[in-house]
């Protein structure tokens, strides 16, 4: 490792993670379920149903067909293997009498929310990384780290019931991974001499930017930690990898990282899919996928009026049965939030893709985004056409 110049004042970065967020919020709604394996990702039919005596009935893993996707699992369901990203089929076949519940994203942004207000009362400096983590610039706080540390997590906790891990570093890099060294309910604290002890043993994969493609290169290269990666001949990353990521590899695998705590950033576009729970023929299962389109496009142009903007760039996606995948796009002449707008071009869209096959995801996409109200105001309306659905 490269030492910090003697000038250097270390930055205090740290990385926010919820403890098994979407679960953990389902398990504030059903306490019953603690201890038990549960599972994020069912329909809206798994949802519980109430007794006459007021208790509650569950779905069972073991019921469920159809092609939907874990959302999450609790710790217990994850020691059966059962991982988010992970097909509920898969899942049922390792865990068959754990408890399936639909996700509910209305909830999970709600105590996102809350989480991160909590935060922002103590510590404003906040990068948002998706609904359950953030990183937090403590550098200009004056409390100990620790200590600061540990009233974040209470903070969090009674902002919502809910568990954080969180790790403080010198930068991003480290602290992302060291949010994971102790969960749950985990409190790390990284300096720069801690890396060869904490962080070298560590899988390569677990540095973020790291993937199964990447990682699977190294490990045929004999390279399977992250130790092993620092201390890789730089003539051979840079044959296999090229010069720009071998070069940060080599940073990564050292625990450098100069990225900034970016506390405010625009989003290139907004976009919602839907992954259908059997394959829909484009003619016989036109009524459904009409009110799947629909949907999207009303959940779409609510998110840009949630977040404020309004965009040009109106795109559609298209997953075929052999799992082949077709975009199409069109720019207006003006920004809109309409869902309506948004409907018509994506069925403009929609008129320039062969519909040879059975469909198994749609999604719409909007990009070319302004902040609301600096578009222009024209609405040239399209013209109506035969559409395939």
């Amino acid at each position: 490792m490269e030492p910090l110049p003697a000038n250097h004042s270390p930055r205090r970065i740290a990385h926010l993670d919820m403890d098994m967020f979407f679960a953990g919020v389902e398990l504030l709604r059903y306490p019953e379920l603690r201890g038990l394996p549960m599972v994020v990702g069912g329909r809206s039919i798994d949802a519980p149903r109430v007794l006459p005596d007021g208790t509650r009935s569950f779905a069972k893993l073991r019921n469920y067909v159809g092609r939907g996707v874990v959302t999450t699992s609790t710790y217990e369901a994850r020691a059966l293997g059962v991982f988010s990203a992970m097909g509920v089929m898969k899942a049922a076949k390792l865990a068959l009498d754990a408890v399936l519940l639909p996700a509910d994203f209305n909830a999970y942004r709600h105590y996102s929310l809350l989480f991160k207000q909590a935060v922002s009362i103590i510590a404003p400096e906040i990068e948002d990384r998706g609904i359950d983590e953030i990183y937090i610039d403590l550098t200009q706080h004056a409390e100990e780290t620790h200590a600061l540390a540990a009233r974040i997590k209470q903070a969090v906790f009674e902002a919502t019931g809910l568990r954080c891990s969180i790790a403080v570093a010198p930068n991003k890099l480290l602290a992302k991974i060291g949010s994971d060294l102790d969960k749950p309910d985990g409190l790390t604290i990284l300096a720069p001499e801690d890396i060869p002890a904490r962080i070298w043993p560590l899988k390569a994969s677990k540095v973020n930017g790291i993937g199964p493609k990447a990682a699977q290169r190294l490990a045929s290269l004999g390279i399977e930690t992250i130790g092993q990666l620092a201390q890789a001949d730089p003539k051979v990353l840079l044959e296999h990898f090229g010069r720009s990521y071998a070069e940060w590899l080599i940073d990564a695998a050292n625990g450098r990282d100069n990225r900034p705590v970016v506390t405010r950033s625009e989003p290139k576009s907004v976009s919602r899919e839907t992954t259908f729970e059997r394959d829909l023929h484009v003619r016989q299962d036109r009524q459904l996928l009409t009110d799947a389109l629909t949907r999207l496009c009303d959940r779409v142009a609510d998110d840009l009026k949630r977040k404020g903007y309004e965009g040009k760039t109106i795109g559609i996606k298209l997953r075929f049965q052999d799992f082949s995948t077709v975009t199409r796009d069109i720019t207006l002449p003006y920004v809109t939030q309409r869902p309506d707008d948004i409907l018509q071009a994506s069925r403009e869209c929609l008129k320039r893709v062969r519909m040879v096959q059975r469909l198994r995801l749609l999604g719409i996409r909007v990009g070319g985004l302004a902040p609301f109200g600096v578009g222009l105001e024209q609405r040239e309306a399209f013209q109506q056409a035969e559409l395939p659905f």
